[in-house]
């Protein structure tokens, strides 16, 4: 093997691999910042000895030993050391324990509940919206700071900034790396499935930028979904967002033009949907649905999944559609879910009543810069035949986008009327 095939290979095992090992030291170290550079020194060792040694044969676990090794050492040249390991709940004796051991169910026996703490500890509350975001993806995801920047199209030193700011905040709060309580959970699993269903979003409609869509975010969201689902089986909202995750990535394929220029739901090759992920979305609607009453990523995942079962869009369910963004508004209030509902009462019982609604949004402060808005209200008044406030609707909508993409749809759809 060359240099640079070690060299991929250890990038391909970090990728996999780093959110677990980062996990496992958090446990041993209880500081996210200090396991993360913990983990990335064991990252340097193999850069350094796998083109000379070889890919061990379990690459994780060399990772994992090396920098728990490496913790023992830092702890051993401090003052504090007897202090950091009683905190840590460990002794000398534990060193030679893990290099005689069978490393493999040392890690087995630990490693749901390490990845869980781990993606609660990352997700929390207390941190902001953006800085739980970019963590998330840094630990969870295995990303760089400079791809974190690439997809959120954020300069570099704002997104390291970001991620430095979390892990102070988690140090300098001294928020425990552990499980919520059974009375915490709710809320704590809540602020969990909202980063990941941000970072999907945010890959499936870019919100800005000259891309329509950005497939790696979607796909490191459905992965952090997957390994949540593992992690907490019997949560039917967790099931209920990777459904809603993956039976809308399965329209990706379809969603964009050769040239990368958007392709409305009505107007896509149905052929090209992904039908994998199709199938196991709709396995996971019905083992959310198995599991207990749907909450909200559940119910958007019944809604997608009406789209994913007709075969051409004369085919769609709209009046259930409506019925469950009833549903929906009255669980989760919203403006935003409120202008989808006019989309399909405007299709299920016509376009006057869905302008209606829409209209009724007007003065929404929460609206007031948010391109769909205009967007809806002109294609809802396209439908009725007026097109002079139509087009003047469109070009409104394309004043308040970011995305280039979007913004060049929504002058041809004012052109056209024009």
């Amino acid at each position: 093997m060359t240099v640079a095939d070690s060299h991929r290979a250890v990038e391909a095992v970090w990728r996999i691999e780093s959110a677990r090992v980062i996990a496992a030291l958090a446990r041993m170290v209880n500081d996210i910042g200090l396991a993360e550079e913990l983990a990335q020194d064991a990252l340097v060792a193999a850069l350094e000895e796998w083109p000379r040694n070889g890919v061990p044969d379990n690459p994780g676990a060399w990772l994992t030993l090396t920098a728990r090794h490496r913790a023992i050492d830092q702890f051993r040249r401090r003052d504090t050391y007897q202090r950091k390991l009683q905190q840590i709940g460990r002794d000398m004796e534990l060193r030679q324990e893990w290099a005689e051991a069978d490393l493999d169910d040392a890690l087995d026996d630990h490693i749901g509940d390490d990845l869980l703490r781990l993606v609660f500890t990352a997700c929390h509350p207390e941190l902001p919206v953006e800085g739980r975001l970019a963590l998330t993806l840094r630990l969870l995801g295995g990303l760089s700071t400079a791809e974190i920047a690439r997809a959120f199209l954020a300069p570099e030193p704002t997104v390291g900034q970001r991620i430095s700011r979390a892990k102070r905040t988690l140090a300098d709060k001294r928020i425990p790396i552990e499980l919520p309580s059974p009375a915490e959970l709710p809320a704590r699993l809540a602020s969990v499935l909202e980063v990941i269903y941000l970072i999907f979003n945010e890959g499936y409609a870019a919100s800005a930028g000259e891309d329509w869509i950005r497939p790696t975010l979607c796909q490191e969201a459905m992965r952090l979904g997957r390994v949540l689902a593992g992690l907490m089986p019997a949560e039917p909202e967790v099931h209920g967002l990777l459904a809603l995750m993956e039976i809308q990535a399965s329209r990706i394929p379809a969603r964009t033009a050769p040239d990368g220029s958007p392709i409305l739901l009505p107007d896509q090759d149905r052929s090209r949907w992904d039908r994998l992920l199709v199938r196991r979305g709709l396995d996971g609607l019905r083992r959310a649905e198995h599991l207990g009453t749907l909450g909200p990523y559940g119910l958007q995942a019944a809604i997608a999944a009406c789209h994913a079962r007709a075969l051409t869009p004369q085919a769609t369910d709209w009046p259930r559609i409506a019925a469950l963004y009833r549903l929906l508004v009255h669980l989760t209030p919203s403006p935003v879910v409120e202008l989808n509902r006019a989309v399909a009462v405007g299709m299920a019982e016509g376009p006057e009543r869905g302008l209606e609604i829409a209209d009724a949004l007007l003065d929404e402060r929460a609206l007031r810069d948010y391109a769909h808005l205009p967007a809806v209200r002109g294609d809802l008044l396209a439908r009725l035949g007026r097109d002079e406030e139509a087009a003047a609707e469109f070009r409104r909508a394309a004043g308040l986008t970011r995305n280039v993409r979007e913004r060049e749809l929504f002058l041809q759809r004012a052109t056209g009327l024009d």
